[in-house]
């Protein structure tokens, strides 16, 4: 079938569904919903048989749904109605919840139900949440719901109207507002913290001050607060975050975004108000909410290096970290070093909200992908070891190939991978891609990935060869055969062997290229990006920053909007 994605962003779910279905076989093409009538002239250039709408925040206008199929993707169970499905479910602590495919009809989320997954919900934010159980779900419902067109359209199928849903658990509720979110920190335990920050986390936050300045607070996690702090104080820093006393504990703050700033976005929270957290005391995180973690297996032959980032941006700061992490963990009696990345993002890449708050975001770029080609390095370089790079979440540009330096490289089913710079202003990109993709699938599939600028899931990864294995269906399942299969090559009789040739090829591609010269290459053209007269990185990066509106669709998602596109069957659907 011809499916139009017609989408506010390409996001986390529609990313998802457009590399799953383009490879179901579908013919794919994306439009921002930006307007009505460049919806319309999107409909009426594309001729989709189905329309699928997996992320909007305004109605899909009559015009367009009257006239063509139109399928929406909802975050919620069946009969839950309203622009803020997820948030209440988090807020009323529900123990399922759901995604339904419903027809798009007059009142919104009302129409006929086509398709709905149920899942157990996490202790978990909103957006990890969404990136996971809901797209899984979706994903599924979606599949369900396409099965069923040609039948619908034979009539020998009908969705269910919600009026005929038995015993439907949704109901209709209000955008949820600030007031629904405050925390009472003379009241408030951590569980109602955690949960009220965690409804908002991703956006657009929990408003609320700290150091009697407006804010809005994200990415909070459970902390134990020192003996003798009063809810509500602030008590230490760790690595970006503050400690907060609660009435029954604490919780760290990862970022902020603070109101009336010159940087209104989110930051770490020490960074957004670097002078007033100065004098804090530092205090070591608890295990769980440190952002790089160790451990080793039982008999000491596996050691696993968890970086959990915030979306998976790696600043200057914390890449300098990973690098102590990795050397730290190279000096231990271990013989394969599993590197876990976070549970919703292995890597992104470079810090751009931190890179845009700096004085000199130019010097700060430089500063950070210098920073991220150390941690390549490092990964490159350790030829004591096998490393492993065990991809739970999604990745994208340097972070798909800080992966690639690792000797293994495996994904989680439904991992979404961008390996690709583009899109960010025209980024050239280093993390040595050009000395690790060419290795792993030669130049002429490696220069295609790196100009597609689409969307790859893990499995076609694997398929060409770009990464060694895809598997486990749940994050939970990935984590055990991981271990497995990490303890497997551990005391595989052939380590020391396969050790000795991953020396001897490191050495002799050395010789053959210094990765020095990989290094200067990519440098000069990023030094063009960061310093050079054409501002599109700038440009790209503040927008993204920022979260401005969509004004356009990019061209190589709007395939209907290329200049030598032609409707196959245009003369039937103009008839």
């Amino acid at each position: 079938m011809r499916i139009l994605l017609l989408t506010h962003s390409f996001n986390s779910l529609t990313q998802r569904l457009f590399a799953e279905l383009r490879d179901d076989g579908h013919e794919l093409s994306v439009e921002f919903d930006i307007a009505d009538s460049v919806a319309e002239e999107a409909v009426a250039r594309f001729a989709p048989d189905v329309i699928v709408a997996p992320f909007l925040k305004r109605a899909v206008p009559e015009s367009i749904w009257r006239a063509h199929l139109t399928l929406i993707v909802h975050p919620g169970i069946v009969g839950d109605r309203g622009p803020s499905a997820l948030d209440w479910a988090i807020l009323n602590g529900e123990v399922a919840w759901g995604v339904t495919v419903l027809q798009a009809e007059a009142e919104m989320d009302a129409g006929p139900v086509w398709a709905t997954r149920e899942f157990a919900m996490r202790d978990a934010p909103k957006a990890s949440l969404y990136r996971n159980e809901v797209t899984a779900g979706a994903l599924d419902a979606v599949r369900e719901a396409l099965g069923h067109v040609a039948d619908w359209r034979a009539g020998r199928w009908a969705p269910t109207a919600l009026a005929d849903w038995p015993n439907p658990r949704g109901q209709w509720r209000e955008l949820i507002r600030q007031t629904d979110r405050r925390i009472d920190w003379l009241a408030d335990s951590t569980a109602t913290v955690l949960a009220k920050v965690r409804a908002a986390d991703g956006f657009p936050g929990v408003a609320d001050t700290l150091f009697g300045e407006p804010c809005h607070l994200f990415d909070a996690q459970p902390g134990t607060a020192p003996a003798g702090a009063r809810p509500g104080e602030v008590v230490g820093r760790r690595d970006g975050a503050l400690l907060r006393a609660t009435t029954d504990g604490a919780v760290w703050i990862g970022h902020v975004k603070r109101a009336g700033s010159d940087h209104p976005f989110k930051l770490p929270a020490t960074q957004a108000f670097a002078d007033e957290v100065a004098q804090l005391p530092v205090i070591d995180a608890d295990p769980e909410a440190a952002e790089i973690g160790y451990r080793e297996s039982a008999d000491g032959a596996v050691g696993f290096l968890r970086f959990d980032f915030t979306n998976g941006a790696m600043s200057t700061g914390q890449c300098q970290r990973l690098c102590e992490a990795i050397q730290a963990a190279t000096a231990r009696p271990t013989r394969v070093l599993v590197l876990e990345g976070g549970r919703d993002f292995w890597s992104n890449g470079i810090h751009l909200n931190v890179i845009e708050a700096a004085a000199s975001p130019a010097d700060e770029s430089w500063a950070n992908i210098n920073a991220m080609n150390d941690v390549c390095l490092a990964l490159i370089g350790l030829t004591g070891k096998l490393t492993v790079a065990a991809m739970r979440g999604n990745a994208g540009a340097g972070g798909c190939f800080l992966a690639l330096a690792a000797d293994c490289v495996w994904a989680r089913e439904g991992v979404v991978m961008n390996p690709h710079y583009k899109n960010m202003g025209n980024l050239f990109g280093s993390e040595y891609w050009t000395y690790l993709l060419p290795r792993r699938v030669g130049e002429a599939v490696g220069r295609q990935i790196m100009t597609d600028r689409l969307p790859l899931l893990a499995r076609k990864a694997a398929a060409i060869g770009l990464i060694d294995a895809c598997f486990g269906a749940t994050p939970d399942d990935f984590a055990h055969e991981v271990t497995a299969r990490a303890q497997a090559l551990a005391s595989d009789p052939a380590l020391a062997t396969r050790l000795a040739d991953k020396a001897a090829r490191r050495a002799a591609d050395e010789a053959e290229r210094p990765l020095a010269d990989y290094r200067a290459d990519e440098l000069s053209c990023m030094q063009r990006n960061f310093y050079g007269f054409d501002p599109s990185y700038h440009v790209a990066r503040y927008h993204f920053v920022v979260k401005s509106p969509h004004s356009w669709t990019p061209r190589h998602l709007a395939r209907h909007r290329d200049l030598g596109w032609v409707c196959p069957d245009a003369e039937e659907h103009a008839a």
